[in-house]
């Protein structure tokens, strides 16, 4: 196995890079800090329905909610279209009003120089729609970082779906065996691992506004530098 975990925490102890020869990686709460999503869905979001519809934040609330659960998991759940056409409002607009908001999670960017400089492939797969990443690789371009970027709109399917997964395989042929996925949603992996990508590891704290996670299905980190060291180097 690649990873060396301690069985009552699921941390990561460890990565042999030599076992592995592509790696993905999500954005949102991986790469970049969820407290900005989590900040304009459930604050800035009901806040600009109460306001345009002259209701209380609580009523605000209590509309979106239903559709928070219907939609979720969904692609949907992250289709600014859908969003911009349930609530009357540009939802990407909006969302570059508040851009500033977008931030790095620690290390984050010392562990894509040092996969930048591997032997590693190294793909973002995304379920944030294109203008979600319009506006957040504005903000912080990863792209220099990375040989692909995908976004799972792409294919019709989130990254919840098996669909998903065998579609990437297609585009962007690797190995499920020789593959690191890391990503903050358990759901996500869970669907990885039912692929058959054998290497996934999730984060304890994807908001740095929240709470770090005891427990969790999946080997975890809190931050990127508990297994960069040790990178093998291409030549």
């Amino acid at each position: 196995m690649a990873l060396a975990i301690n069985p009552t925490s699921l941390s990561v102890t460890a990565v042999n890079w030599a076992d592995i020869n592509t790696v993905l990686l999500d954005m949102d709460g991986t790469l970049l800090d969820l407290r900005f999503d989590n900040h304009f869905w459930l604050e800035t979001i009901p806040a600009e329905v109460a306001r345009r519809g002259g209701i209380s934040l609580t009523a605000a609330r209590q509309y979106l909610n239903p559709i928070f659960e219907r939609e979720s998991g969904k692609l949907n759940w992250y289709c600014l279209d859908f969003w911009s056409e349930t609530l009357g409002f540009s939802v990407a607009e909006l969302k570059a009003t508040h851009a500033h908001g977008v931030a790095w999670r620690p290390h984050a960017q010392q562990f894509l120089a040092s996969l930048k400089d591997s032997h590693c492939e190294v793909i973002l797969v995304t379920n944030a729609h294109p203008d979600t990443l319009r506006v957040k690789l504005r903000q912080i371009d990863l792209r220099p970082w990375l040989d692909h970027v995908v976004s799972s709109h792409e294919y019709g399917e989130p990254k919840e779906s098996q669909l998903f997964w065998a579609t990437l395989q297609q585009t962007h042929p690797f190995n499920p065996e020789k593959t690191l996925f890391i990503d903050d949603s358990e759901a996500v992996l869970a669907s990885a691992e039912q692929f058959g990508i054998r290497h996934l590891i999730t984060l304890r704290q994807p908001d740095s506004a929240g709470v770090a996670r005891a427990e969790t299905r999946y080997p975890a980190i809190v931050h990127f530098d508990e297994i960069y060291t040790g990178l093998t180097y291409g030549g």
